[in-house]
């Protein structure tokens, strides 16, 4: 009797021992990763869009299937993926692995894999010019670095932000989401302009242009006479402005420009760049 006891104790010991190596063993299993908001990542702090913002972002933006969007610090991946089910090839660009990888399993879940790419990468670095639209989340001093860069993109293209806006660059419109938005409710979008600073000649005279991003100022200069235009604004590669009652609304292709008259004359009008290739920053 007493050698059986102490065979059942010692199986019992042996399973108890079993049992507890099983349990440690599972404690060690990784479990899967879940963000939390406000973590730490390279250059800013994860906190994540309403998803009714987002969808808002994208609609002034006014995305298709045609689009190329683009998020610099993609996070969960919700913009782009948001992206891919309207349609539009998308990438994400982003420096936690592990946020990629959620990325990647909730862009398959959503049935988007094919169109929403997400990538590691520094998004200081990253390539954007072949985007069309940017959706971004970032902070106004990281919008700032990456101006000149922006400023690189194709004229006509969308940058729409969540919440901060652009030092010195005046937003093209402005929307808020309707629905569970918290704090963050508000989107800006800038559309990149042509680059049309500089001097151009027109069949009346020398149009002299300075240009702070979609803003124009300058003058024409016919018959020896300096006129100032007025309302100079570019939206994309759209440029208009008004000399001596004439309103001048054309379109900007590299090195020309061309367009219709309205107001106090009618007909169609052209300029060329007096410098051909000549490119000056937009900034003051």
């Amino acid at each position: 009797m007493d050698h059986s006891r102490q065979v059942i104790h010692a199986l019992l010991a042996s399973c108890f021992v079993s049992f507890a190596a099983t349990a440690a063993l599972a404690q060690e299993v990784k479990q899967p990763f879940e963000p939390v908001e406000g973590q730490a990542g390279k250059d800013v702090v994860w906190v994540p869009t309403p998803h009714v913002l987002v969808e808002k972002m994208l609609d002034m933006a006014g995305v298709t299937p045609k689009d190329f969007v683009m998020d610099l610090g993609s996070g969960d991946g919700r913009n782009i993926i948001a992206a891919a089910k309207r349609g539009a090839r998308a990438r994400g660009v982003e420096w936690n692995q592990d946020m990629i990888d959620l990325s990647r399993r909730i862009a398959a879940k959503e049935g988007v894999a094919e169109k929403a790419e997400f990538v590691q990468g520094d998004m200081y670095e990253a390539d954007v010019s072949q985007a069309t639209v940017l959706a971004l989340f970032l902070l106004t001093e990281n919008l700032n670095r990456m101006v000149p860069k922006f400023l690189e993109m194709k004229p006509g293209s969308r940058i729409v932000v969540n919440g901060f806006t652009i030092d010195d660059w005046n937003y093209d419109e402005t929307g808020r989401a309707d629905g569970e938005c918290g704090s963050w409710c508000t989107a800006y979008l800038y559309i990149v302009p042509a680059k049309v600073m500089g001097a151009w000649r027109l069949p009346e005279g020398t149009l002299s242009l300075e240009q702070k991003f979609q803003e124009l100022t300058g003058t024409l200069v016919s018959g020896g006479v300096s006129t100032p235009i007025a309302k100079g604004r570019l939206r994309g590669d759209r440029i208009s402005f008004t000399v001596r009652g004439i309103e001048y609304d054309g379109r900007v292709a590299g090195d020309t420009m061309s367009g219709d008259l309205k107001g106090s004359a009618t007909g169609a009008w052209t300029a060329t760049r007096k410098t051909a290739g000549q490119r000056l920053s937009l900034r003051n």
